[in-house]
């Protein structure tokens, strides 16, 4: 059956399901609030990929758990970062300025200079969601930016950590850590409905929309697909996010916004499709998927 679905279907399915899992967290953000969220959902990623992956630490040097140390960090940071932004700005607006990031690695990693082309396009963008007066929250717009640089500091610490670590084995530890950072965090912010029935089932269709099905999708599409198709598609993912915001969350964008969806998605399919496949790695756990692993 899985041979029967076309692998473009299965990456566009993966990220359909990161934007329903983020709009469902939204929503547990009055019980439990952006850190308690957030926390729940990774510990419980944290769970699911330690019964899959089944990681061990014997024979690892200093050197490779430093890497996993760094990676959980960076992991907890992104994702505290950006369900902060949610709690400010729409999540189309979220994703398209948290999409800079991968951007920024994608270029920088290129030397062709056309690519200056698309850093303009995706800096028009950017312009136009900053100089938009008072509809965006300003504290909300710098978490997204934020968690855009930490989402870049991800994607190349998965690379290192994915060349060391068995299959899913380094994400499953740098989970365990980025849940233990964000416990006191997570603990105060979430209190007592962190123990609710509802919201811990909530957080499990999180923790399975946000990370098990896009990654298990990912992981069959990227054995048929190449790598520049592969980014063109996750290119998507800030028009994905806004018409999740608008479907599930009632987030109307204003014009101004949806033209800088429009441009920083243009630019991050100019600079993907013409990609050499050595100035594009492409790793299942280093995808723009999984910005919201967790």
């Amino acid at each position: 059956m899985r041979k029967a679905v076309p692998a473009p279907v299965l990456v566009l399915g993966g990220v359909a399901s990161v934007q329903g899992g983020a709009a469902i967290a939204t929503k547990l953000f009055p019980q439990a609030g952006p850190g308690g969220t957030v926390w729940l959902r990774i510990a419980l990623s944290a769970l699911l990929l330690l019964a899959i992956a089944r990681p061990s630490l014997a024979g690892r040097s200093a050197a490779d758990l430093r890497l996993v140390i760094a990676l959980g960090l960076a992991l907890a940071g992104m994702n505290l970062t950006f369900y902060e932004a949610l709690d400010r700005i729409p999540l189309g607006v979220a994703v398209t300025i948290e999409f800079i990031g991968p951007l920024s690695v994608a270029v920088l990693g290129s030397r062709r200079r056309r690519d200056l082309v698309w850093v303009a396009l995706a800096a028009i963008g950017v312009v136009l969601l900053a100089s938009g007066g008072g509809g965006l929250d300003g504290t909300g717009v710098l978490l997204a930016f934020g968690a855009g640089v930490l989402w870049a500091a991800y994607i190349l610490l998965t690379q290192r950590v994915g060349a060391v670590f068995p299959g899913a084995s380094g994400l499953a530890l740098a989970l365990v850590v980025g849940a233990v950072g964000l416990a006191p965090i997570g603990i105060v912010s979430g209190g007592g409905a962190l123990v609710d029935p509802g919201v811990i089932g909530r957080g499990c269709a999180v923790a399975l929309l946000s990370s098990a099905i896009p990654y298990t999708l990912e992981m069959y599409a990227l054995r048929r697909l190449r790598a520049a198709v592969f980014g063109v598609l996750m290119s998507l993912e800030p028009a994905f996010a806004a018409l999740s915001g608008l479907v599930f969350l009632s987030q109307h964008l204003r014009g101004r916004e949806w033209a800088a969806v429009a441009c920083v998605m243009s630019a991050s399919i100019g600079a993907t499709r013409d990609a050499r496949r050595d100035e594009l790695p492409v790793e299942p756990g280093a995808t723009p998927t999984e910005m919201v692993p967790l």
